[in-house]
Order: structure tokens, then C-alpha cells, then sequence
């Protein structure tokens, strides 16, 4: 964004972290798993029917305690104050031994790849976090690298849940409302976190998550208890202004006061919000299965995109666009000169997560033999 530099997008952070309850309970969209998904885990999830775990009032079970979460992960304390202090504490996770992957090894005993590394996180992209600061990177530098180096560039949002009842998962009112939402963040008055905010926040998210929609539900602030749905509507009216200028400059109409006004009235009422639909669409199958009612959201987005018109030059071009791919890749591939192994002891080498330092040489087939060695892509745990 132009005129925003890494201080001011670390303050957007701080208060989209604050405020990230709002966002699960007005656009969760997960209630519910399959049993499967718990098995031989703890949780407090109860049956529905069948196969079918839920909460009542669960709004994004993927953000709670058995979504994006790691033990290892656990012991982390990330500091969102600015670039510097952000950078220290992934530098430290990402060269600090972790015991249970040590004890698991970079290679099984055929000689595979099964991590790239035995340190808490492997790579920047395997920390888990509802937002992220974010810096394009040149081919082979360590996205901390080109942090540190060139600053924040954009934010990642991570917290959203698809919306099954939309044939992209979203849509141009949602986007209008995270755009005010993401501005408001920007321009309001952001204090440093403090540890003891940041497991206010961490409360908050995983209580939001399990029982975001129940009557009368209470989070934490400033060390006092405080409904949901007040601190909700407060931040929804402090809002306003920034939505009413959005429009004004966008002049078009009024869609970014319509998307907070609709925001508003489903805050009202949360029977409205996706996951509330969710679960009254799993209820209203005979079976009442979780399961079957995914299926029969995906053959109707399935049947939807069917339906769209598409012309023979679209379907030209797309085809062209997998023939230009495939000989790029084999062109790729035709230039390997570097070792998997000698790639990967430089790619995670402590010294190239610092500043001043040129990218690492680029081995070309490291992806391929990424895809031919590993179970699971290296950019995190199959949860990333």
C-alpha cells in the first residue's frame, strides 16, 4: 500500500489480532468435522449424529484448539511491536533444535527426505498465525531475508473460512466489509502487545472459535470480562467513517456501508452467520451428516462453474498456457546442477535468514525432488 511502511503495517497486525474474534464469528463457516478427523484425540466436541461431531455454537472450529495449532509451537513468544522484534522471534524458532524432530531425522532409513530441517519451524511459512507480514522474495531467498532487507510489503490474512454457500467462497460484500475492517485496523490507535494481551488473544480466539455464537458469551480486555456482541457492535460503529470514506472515493455507491450495515444486522442476529447455516444445513439432511453435506455443497459449486459460459478461445488459451508450462518446467529441470542435499544445508543455513546477504544459489529441481521424496509439500505440517 503506498505511503505504508513495516511500522504501520505491525500496527494494522496488533489490532487485527485484537480484534480477530469479530471476523470469526461473522464469517466462520466451520462448526462442524467428521469424526475421523478427532480420532484417538482429546476434544470436546459432541456428536451430532453419526459420524458427525459439532459445537452448538462453534463458528471456526479450523482456528481452535484442533485447527491451526502445534504443541511445538506452543512455547513460542512472537512479538508484533515492529520488523525487528518480529524477526528475532522467528530467527529464533527457525534455528532452535527441536527434540522430537531430531529424534525423527531429516532422512528415513531408505534414504527419503522427511524435513529439511529439525529445528521448531523449518521454514517461515510453517508458523501459524491468523495474520502474517509478508515481502515478495527473489528466486531462492528465505522470506525472513527479504523482510529484513526490504521491509513489510503486504499483510497475509489466514483466518478466513471458505464459504460453502458460494461458488468461490466468497463474496464482493465480504471482501468490501475486510477491506474496512483491514483499514480500520490501519488507522485506529494500535498499542505494543503485551504478554499478557497476547494470551487474552489467544483466549479469546479459541473461545471465539468453540462458542462464538452462544448467548451472553464473554471475552477478555484489558484484564476485564466483556460480551462479545457489545465489543462486536463497538467496533462495527467505529468502523463507519472509514467505510463511508471508502465509498466516497471510490464513488460508486454506497457497498462498503451496505457490506458493515449487513455485518451489523447479522451480529444481531447470529443464526444468520455462515456456521450457524452450516449446521442447520447438516441438521436438515435425513442423515445428518457432516460429510454428505460438504459432498452436496461441492457438486452444486461443481455443477455451478459447469453452468458458466466458456468459449472455445478461453479454452484455447488455457490449454496453450498448460503446453508453455510443462517445457518450462523441463527446461527447469534440464538445467539441475546442484545436489538436493547441498541445496538444502545452504537453503537452511542460520546465516541466510539475515540482512546484507545475497540469495542462496538456485538449484532449479528443488522442487521436483520436493514433490518425489517428501509425503507433504515443504511449506509447513499438512495443517499449514
Amino acid at each position: 500500500m503506498p505511503g505504508v511502511g513495516s511500522a504501520e503495517y505491525f500496527s494494522l497486525i496488533r489490532n487485527f489480532r485484537r480484534h480477530a474474534f469479530l471476523l470469526l464469528v461473522l464469517l466462520g463457516a466451520s462448526p462442524a468435522v467428521c469424526g475421523s478427523f478427532v480420532e484417538g484425540r482429546e476434544h470436546e466436541l459432541q456428536v451430532l449424529a453419526g459420524r458427525t461431531l459439532h459445537m452448538p455454537h462453534g463458528t471456526s472450529l479450523r482456528m481452535g484448539r484442533l485447527g491451526y495449532q502445534s504443541d511445538a509451537q506452543a512455547s513460542l513468544c512472537v512479538s508484533y511491536n515492529g520488523l525487528e522484534g518480529y524477526a528475532a522471534s522467528l530467527q529464533d524458532a527457525l534455528t532452535r533444535p527441536w527434540p522430537a524432530y531430531e529424534a525423527l531425522g531429516i532422512r528415513n532409513p531408505g534414504g527419503d527426505y522427511l524435513q529439511l530441517a529439525t529445528t521448531l519451524l523449518q521454514i517461515e511459512n510453517e508458523f501459524y498465525g491468523t495474520i502474517r507480514p509478508k515481502r515478495t522474495i527473489k528466486q531462492g531467498e528465505r522470506p525472513l531475508h527479504a523482510l529484513r532487507e526490504r521491509g513489510v510489503e503486504y499483510v497475509e490474512v489466514r483466518l478466513l473460512d471458505l464459504d460453502p454457500f458460494e461458488p468461490i467462497g466468497i463474496n464482493a460484500q465480504t471482501l468490501r466489509f475486510l477491506d474496512t475492517f483491514l483499514l480500520h485496523c490501519l488507522v485506529s490507535d494500535s498499542a505494543n502487545d503485551t504478554p499478557a494481551e497476547v494470551a487474552e488473544m489467544a483466549h479469546n480466539q479459541h473461545l471465539t472459535a468453540a462458542r462464538g455464537r452462544e448467548p451472553g458469551l464473554q471475552l477478555q480486555r484489558d484484564g476485564q470480562l466483556v460480551a462479545l456482541s457489545d465489543w462486536g457492535h463497538e467496533l462495527l460503529a467505529a468502523m463507519a467513517p472509514v467505510a463511508q470514506r471508502l465509498d466516497r472515493e471510490a464513488d460508486v455507491g454506497t457497498p462498503h456501508a451496505d457490506a458493515l450495515a449487513a455485518m451489523v444486522a447479522r451480529l444481531t442476529a447470529l443464526d444468520t452467520s455462515p456456521s450457524a447455516r452450516v449446521l442447520a444445513g447438516v441438521r436438515a439432511r435425513p442423515d445428518q451428516s457432516f460429510v454428505g453435506f460438504v459432498r452436496e455443497c461441492s457438486a452444486h459449486t461443481h455443477q455451478h462453474l459447469l453452468g458458466l459460459p466458456w468459449t472455445p478461445e478461453q479454452q484455447a488459451a488455457f490449454e496453450a498456457e498448460t503446453r508453455q508450462s510443462l517445457a518450462d518446467q523441463k527446461a527447469i529441470e534440464d538445467t539441475d546442477s546442484m545436489p538436493f542435499e547441498i541445496y538444502r544445508q545452504e537453503y537452511v543455513s542460520p546465516r541466510r535468514l539475515g540482512q546484507g546477504l545475497p540469495p542462496p544459489r538456485v538449484w532449479y529441481g528443488f522442487l521436483a525432488i520436493q514433490k518425489a521424496h517428501s509425503p507433504w509439500p515443504f511449506n509447513g505440517s499438512p495443517a499449514t
